[in-house]
């Protein structure tokens, strides 16, 4: 099996183990998030970066819920990317959200990842706030899986915060 695809099965394991060991809490609506952080933080020539996201609040498959995003970096580099998330609460207001998602990358003048489609998996935990406002760390990880000859990978971490918002979900 190529070691490459492995973290990708691992990363939907543990969604999976999530998914039975946590309930997801219902109630939450959309969330608007925005954050800042290291890029490419396990190697050399880390990068500075901005990212938001749309986290859509309805559902599928009972826990399962979309998201849209983009980051940029101080070098140019930028990802657009949707994919999916799940809510995972630990006690009254802590969270820990799974996230799987593909995108379009553009290298700019930063790290080249070796192609125009990356995959994103990674998770935040957050604190989540009486008025559904979250605060949270996030780490990811952005490669192409192998399907290209190049796939050097990028891991970032980042202070996210999330804002309830139903632009989509109605109020």
């Amino acid at each position: 099996m190529n070691h490459r695809l492995g973290g990708v099965g691992a990363a939907v394991a543990v969604l999976a183990l999530l998914a039975s060991a946590a309930a997801a809490r219902a109630d939450d609506g959309d969330l608007l998030t925005i954050g800042g952080g290291a890029y490419n933080v396990l190697h050399n020539n880390k990068e500075a970066q901005l990212r938001t996201e749309y986290r859509f609040g309805y559902r599928f498959l009972y826990i399962i819920r979309p998201i849209a995003g983009v980051l940029a970096t101080n070098k140019g580099s930028f990802y657009g990317y949707g994919g999916f998330r799940f809510d995972a609460q630990i006690g009254e207001h802590f969270v820990i959200t799974p996230e799987l998602a593909v995108g379009g990358w553009s290298q700019g003048g930063g790290k080249d990842l070796g192609g125009t489609l990356e995959f994103k998996s990674g998770g935040e935990f957050a604190y989540r706030f009486s008025d559904n406002s979250r605060l949270g760390f996030l780490f990811d990880h952005i490669s192409n899986a192998g399907i290209y000859k190049k796939n050097p990978g990028v891991e970032s971490a980042m202070l996210m915060y999330s804002i309830p918002i139903d632009w989509f979900s109605g109020p």
